[in-house]
């Protein structure tokens, strides 16, 4: 197995990288000790499964756990709304290397997630990190979306192939008044209202230090619209 030099990513430089994603909110020494462990996994499976194409930690911070941690705080920004949602569902739809589902996770831990993923080698790295930081209700559906048939106030979808079916499967695991939480480049935005008809769209959310990506979150308002066999 490749080696590759941690040494210099500590808690605090950690923390650091993440601070321009997390508006008045600091993450506790737990969750950055789970988010290290996190990404030392990633760093060592991904000489060996190609989890993500991006290699260097400080990136991987930026990019996969900024970003997850910036919907995170959008989607469960208050304490009492969390207080009040603890048993809430979400499904992380097409979740690769665990991205936005398990920073999502570390950021709520009290929510209920599932994280789909139909490729084999991955969902066992998901596996490996769920056992690994010890996050419970955590769970791995390693199949296609479209054979899961539970649904959730909260569904995610990020850096998916074919967004055009993908975000129409998503919509279909929304339970009635959830939301659908899309993390996409701004030119899909447009491609994604027009898509699922039958939700009430924010604006969208530019991402911190990225040049063109947003987060958007829908309501689902007409559960009878967009489905799909």
């Amino acid at each position: 197995m490749t080696d590759y030099n941690r040494d210099f990513m500590d808690l605090q430089v950690i923390g650091g990288l993440l601070q321009p994603f997390l508006t008045n909110s600091v993450l506790s020494e737990g969750q950055l000790q789970q988010l290290s462990s996190y990404l030392d996994l990633l760093l060592r499976w991904n000489t060996r499964v190609n989890l993500t194409s991006v290699r260097q930690p400080e990136e991987i911070v930026t990019r996969h756990f900024g970003e997850s941690l910036f919907a995170a705080q959008h989607l469960f920004s208050f304490p009492s709304r969390a207080q009040t949602r603890s048993s809430e569902r979400l499904i992380d739809l097409g979740s690769g290397a665990g991205f936005p589902g398990l920073p999502i996770k570390i950021w709520m831990p009290d929510l209920e997630i599932t994280l789909i993923e139909s490729n084999q080698k991955k969902a066992t790295f998901l596996r490996e990190v769920i056992r690994k930081l010890g996050l419970s209700d955590a769970a791995i559906f390693p199949g296609r979306a479209e054979d899961f048939e539970n649904r959730a106030e909260t569904v995610t979808l990020r850096a998916v192939e074919r967004f055009e079916k993908s975000i129409l499967v998503a919509a279909r695991l929304v339970a009635a008044n959830g939301r659908l939480a899309l993390l996409v480049g701004e030119a899909q935005v447009e491609q994604a209202i027009k898509a699922v008809t039958r939700f009430e769209w924010s604006v969208a959310i530019h991402i911190p230090l990225s040049a063109n990506r947003v987060l958007l979150v829908g309501t689902a308002t007409h559960p009878h619209r967009n489905q799909i066999d």
